[in-house]
C-alpha cells in the first residue's frame, strides 16, 4: 500500500449532491459519503471520467455548499473522488463549518 496522499483529514458525511458536468451541462445526482478540504467523494451509479471539469453542489440541513472540481478518479458503478479546483470566498465559509461539526468541534 502506497503513503497517504491526501493533504487533509476526510470525514464520513451523508448529504445530497448535484454535479454538473462543465463542457455537457450534464446534471447528475448524487450522495457525498466523505468529506475534506480538499475534495470529496460522490457516491453514484454512472461517475464522470476521469479529468472531468465539474460543478458539484451538496446539500447539508439548511446550507448548501457548492464548488468547482475535476474528477481525479473513478470506480464504476459506486462513483467518484472529486478535487475541489476553486471554491468561491462565500462557500468557504459553509465548507468550514461543516468540517469542523463532522470533525467533533461543532
Amino acid at each position: 500500500m502506497g503513503p497517504e496522499r491526501r493533504r487533509a483529514p476526510r470525514y464520513s458525511i451523508i448529504a445530497d449532491a448535484e454535479v454538473t458536468e462543465i463542457a455537457s451541462e450534464t446534471k447528475l445526482s448524487a450522495r457525498t459519503s466523505d468529506l475534506s478540504a480538499g475534495g470529496c467523494f460522490l457516491d453514484m451509479i454512472n461517475p464522470s471520467p476521469e479529468g472531468t471539469e465539474i460543478v458539484v453542489r451538496i446539500s447539508r440541513t439548511d446550507a448548501t455548499f457548492a464548488a468547482r472540481g475535476k474528477v481525479v478518479f473513478q470506480f464504476p458503478n459506486m462513483g467518484m473522488g472529486v478535487m475541489f479546483t476553486n471554491v468561491p470566498t462565500s462557500q468557504q465559509a459553509v465548507l468550514e463549518k461543516w468540517l469542523e461539526e463532522l470533525s467533533g468541534g461543532g
